[in-house]
């Protein structure tokens, strides 16, 4: 029996690629859902250890057979429509998208957070979101930017505690040194789960 979520499963994380098969950016299942019934994307499979592409109504055939042969997996997500099932992807490929990847990582709050896994980079524990905030190693009293290099994820009692001084001089020590990601915080935090473990076949 297939346990369905629908809320979050339509958010869950879909790795889009480009013609070129080279990982853009990642998508809700929501939107990857929305692309492959315009046509504008093929969903990305790899069994045994070859690669297959389907449209949506290919993709759709494949989910029930899945259910009529009993194949279904714990770790696969699916979504309930109105009179069918239908597996989530891991992987779609845009149909239409030639452009190369640039690399560049968005700076945001929830890339901060992931960057440094919820660990308050003070005291080094871990923290749920509510209990974390943003803080300039060099104070921004003291001419300290908002870049990657100046900001940490630190809890809220860490951050009182710091104030507006150096970690230095409140006597605190940085638990990493705050640099700009190589890659997406959301595929380098995903790809070393085993639910998304496929993504490494595309990601460099």
């Amino acid at each position: 029996m297939i346990k369905t979520r629908l809320g979050t499963s339509l958010n869950s994380n879909v790795l889009a690629l480009n013609r070129g098969y080279l990982a853009i950016h990642v998508v809700s299942a929501r939107r990857a859902f929305c692309l492959l019934c315009k046509g504008l994307a093929e969903v990305i499979s790899i069994e045994d250890d070859s690669y297959y592409s389907y449209d949506f109504s290919s993709w759709r055939e494949v989910s029930e057979l899945k259910i009529q042969l009993d194949e279904v997996q714990e770790s696969e997500e699916w979504i309930q429509a109105v009179n069918f099932l239908i597996q989530v992807p891991r992987v779609i490929r845009l149909l239409h998208y030639d452009r190369i990847p640039r690399n560049s990582v968005k700076f945001s709050r929830r890339n901060i957070f992931l960057r440094d896994e919820h660990r308050c980079q003070y005291c080094a524990r871990q923290f749920g979101t509510p209990q974390l905030s943003l803080d300039h190693v060099l104070p921004r009293s003291r001419g300290g930017k908002t870049t990657w290099e100046n900001i940490v994820c630190a809890c809220r009692k860490c951050n009182i505690r710091k104030g507006g001084r150096t970690p230095r001089e409140a006597g605190m020590h940085l638990h990493n040194e705050p640099k700009k990601p190589k890659r997406n915080p959301v595929l380098s935090h995903q790809i070393n789960s085993s639910k998304y473990s496929v993504w490494k076949r595309f990601v460099r």
